[in-house]
């Protein structure tokens, strides 16, 4: 077997039996819970028996977990999926064709299938066609990532200083820097519903947490890869935007108001250099 199925899971009970189900079982999947829910653990394992789940302990983030999982992996390929993402049968024959045949990739992808616009924010290149079997492209999106392993001994896996957001956009772009590259097979299609991952009695407290560390990321990705002063610039006006909504918010809306408090102080706290430390109140 020269692949294996990686998910990432965090509070995902109610959504990662479905994603495993359209899992064929002849394929190896590690399951990194971010937790210490042994009675998931002991469940999902019990309900399927290619599936092998490691306990964090605790919520790591997605990229330090992913990681885990990428070095535990011992086949030639791995693919990374999300738990709201769903494949079609035929979706990994065709990866593992486009595999074949490329040879030199560092990461392939799937479409979305969405009707309206079957690369919606999936990849972006500077010339968007999908008449071919596979394209060139400058990024991925993170819910379903093929790597080729043997790739990445130099570039490395995900940033582990990144807790949520942006982290496969830096990964992506330490590939091409690397003179690496990345491919959309346009004939591979998986569903994603997008934001289901967790169950909707977290939607609150995890929205919240979203917003905290996508500010946190920005400001953090773009001073890795441009610098302080274009940082600042990319990310000062949402700074002082939320700081007002703060007090706008303060009576009118408090979901908004938590939202937008976690967005300036995000922010501030990437400013003043410190971690992405932030986890989302969930039990």
């Amino acid at each position: 077997m020269s692949l294996t199925i990686l998910i990432v899971t965090f509070k995902s009970e109610k959504i990662i039996e479905s994603c495993l189900s359209t899992i064929n079982k002849k394929y190896p999947i590690i399951l990194i819970e971010n937790s210490n829910n042994k009675i998931f653990k002991k469940k999902i394992e019990k309900r399927f028996s290619n599936v092998k789940c490691f306990l964090t302990g605790k919520n790591i983030g997605f990229g330090k977990a992913n990681n885990i999982g990428l070095k535990l992996a011992k086949t030639k390929y791995v693919l990374l999926l999300n738990p709201d993402t769903f494949l079609y049968k035929d979706t990994i024959k065709i990866l593992m064709d486009s595999a074949n045949k490329i040879k030199d990739f560092a990461l392939l992808a799937p479409l979305v299938n969405n009707k309206k616009n079957l690369n919606y924010g999936f990849f972006e290149t500077k010339k968007t066609k999908i008449n071919k079997s596979f394209q060139k492209v400058d990024y991925i999106k993170g819910f379903a990532m093929f790597f080729n392993k043997k790739k990445f001994s130099k570039i490395k896996f995900f940033d582990e200083n990144i807790f949520l957001y942006l982290e496969e956009i830096d990964l992506c772009r330490r590939i091409l820097l690397e003179n690496e590259k990345i491919y959309v097979v346009t004939k591979a299609r998986i569903k994603h519903l997008g934001g289901c991952s967790h169950g909707i009695n977290f939607n609150l407290n995890v929205e919240i947490s979203r917003n905290w560390h996508w500010m946190w990321s920005n400001f953090y990705y773009y001073k890795k890869h441009f610098g302080i002063f274009l940082a600042y610039k990319k990310t000062l006006l949402v700074f002082l935007k939320s700081f007002l909504k703060i007090f706008f918010y303060l009576f009118l809306s408090k979901q908004k108001f938590l939202v937008n408090k976690a967005r300036f102080l995000g922010l501030l706290n990437a400013y003043l250099g410190k971690d992405s430390f932030y986890r989302p109140l969930v039990n």
